[in-house]
Formats: structure tokens, C-alpha cells, sequence
């Protein structure tokens, strides 16, 4: 009999050019070794360039699918990106809760284009509802500013994630200036560590669900979080290396071998 494969339960919304959302949850997945299950949260209308609208799935569907995921299969960890609403929330943290599994959350709050993409209630709701329960954290350094309002630089920001509850913060550089992409990650009791990557020339869509997607894919192996981080962002490197032109906005990730 073939090694059953670690299962992640994805929760991400439908991007229909495959850049983002579920489409890269499903790709990085499978190419670290493991298998996606995955609950749609929003539908959405969008192209490589930017989100036009956003519909979320209704809670009790979302209960439901996640209930015959948790009866049927063994969820070896969580990736939780774009969220419909905040009505989402509680159903989320409770099956969290019950499967006491590492979750990977990327706070998904603004399209590349810029367009919103959580209002006020939804970023409350994923301080108070998801934090407590975060492994990893991964947003950009915008969204850390956005989710930690007061704070003066990006390392508070990161401070004040952890005091939320998040165990682990990624803050992302891509979209910040500077010859290379630096990612920092904070953890309690421990000096930050910066991770260096080249930046390339391109601009992508979907390299924070591919980061996030695969940082999830690891843990569900029994990484450990240091080593799960270092492999995650090469993969997402390589990926953004490979990325491909399918639209006239940005590349897409070459997650697939």
C-alpha cells in the first residue's frame, strides 16, 4: 500500500486565473508532498491584474464541508487565506480548535491591484477568533501595519502579532523597497531572523498563497517550524522564478515540477 500522503485543510477563496486562492493551495501542496483538501470560502471575480468582486460562501455550508472532512479524513494542518466575511470566523476557529493541528494563516486584505479585500468586522473577527489559534502568521509588511495599528515599525508590528496570540510571525518584504526581498521571522523569547532573496524583475500574482500553502504542507509532515520556514520560501523563490505569463497583469507561480 502506497504512504498516505499528510492531508492540509485549505480554506481559501476561488481565484478563476489559478494564480491565487485555492488553485495555489492545491499546487504547492502537492508539490511538497501532500494533499489539499479544500473549502472555498469566496467566490470571486478577478483577473492577474486585479479583484473586481468578492462573494462569500455561506457559514453553514462551510461548516458542513469541514464536518465531512473532520469525519472522514486524518487533517495533519491547516492553511487559512482569503475569508468571505466575518461570519466565517467562529466556524473556522471551532474546527480548529477540535483538530488541535498547526494552522498557517495569511491574512489576505488587499488584492495586489489594491482592491480591499477585508473589511473592518472580518480583521477583528481573525484577531480575536484565528490568532489565539496561528502557528504561523505570514502577512506583508502592509498588512502587518494594517492588522497592528499603532504600531511605530515593522519589528512592533510583529510584537504586538505575537502578543495577539500568533506563535509565529513570517512578515513578508515583496512588496517593500530595497535590491533584495527580506522576510522576518518573530517568535516570543527570540532575536528575529531575516531571511534574504533576491528580487526579481517580475511582478506576481499569488506568492503569498504559495508561501503560506506550502509553510502548511510542511508542517503537516512534522516539520518543525524553522526548518519548515527556510524550505517554504525556497520553494516560493523557485516557484517565482518559474512564474509564467498567462494574462496581461501579473505572472503566475511555478509551483507544479
Amino acid at each position: 500500500m502506497p504512504t498516505a500522503l499528510p492531508l492540509v485543510l485549505c480554506l481559501s477563496g476561488h481565484d478563476p486565473t489559478g494564480g491565487a486562492g485555492i488553485h495555489a493551495d492545491l499546487e504547492a501542496v502537492a508539490a511538497l508532498g501532500g494533499h489539499a483538501l479544500t473549502v472555498v470560502t469566496a467566490q470571486t471575480v478577478q483577473d492577474t491584474r486585479d479583484v473586481a468582486r468578492v462573494a462569500p460562501v455561506a457559514p453553514i455550508l462551510i461548516a458542513a464541508q469541514i464536518e465531512a472532512l473532520i469525519a472522514d479524513c486524518d487533517i495533519a494542518a491547516i492553511k487559512v487565506g482569503l475569508l468571505g466575511d466575518a461570519a466565517q470566523l467562529p466556524v473556522i476557529a471551532a474546527a480548529a480548535q477540535r483538530l488541535r493541528v498547526p494552522l498557517v494563516l495569511d491574512p489576505v486584505l488587499r488584492a495586489g491591484g489594491g482592491s480591499a479585500l477585508a473589511n473592518a468586522a472580518t480583521v477583528a473577527a481573525m484577531r480575536t477568533d484565528l490568532f489565539p489559534l496561528t502557528t504561523v502568521l505570514t502577512p506583508n509588511a502592509a498588512e502587518a501595519r494594517r492588522l497592528a495599528p499603532g504600531a511605530a515599525t515593522p519589528e512592533a508590528c510583529a510584537q504586538a502579532l505575537l502578543a495577539a496570540g500568533c506563535a509565529n510571525v513570517l512578515v513578508t518584504g515583496g512588496d517593500e523597497p530595497g535590491d533584495d526581498v527580506v522576510n522576518t521571522w518573530h517568535r516570543s523569547g527570540s532575536p528575529p531572523r531575516a531571511y534574504r532573496w533576491p528580487r526579481l524583475p517580475e511582478t506576481f500574482h499569488g506568492a503569498g498563497c504559495t508561501l503560506a500553502a506550502a509553510i502548511a504542507a510542511l508542517l503537516a509532515q512534522g516539520r518543525d517550524v524553522g526548518e519548515a520556514l527556510v524550505e517554504a520560501q525556497t520553494y516560493t523563490q523557485r516557484s517565482l522564478h518559474n512564474a509564467r505569463r498567462i494574462g496581461h497583469g501579473r505572472r503566475i507561480p511555478g509551483r507544479l515540477p
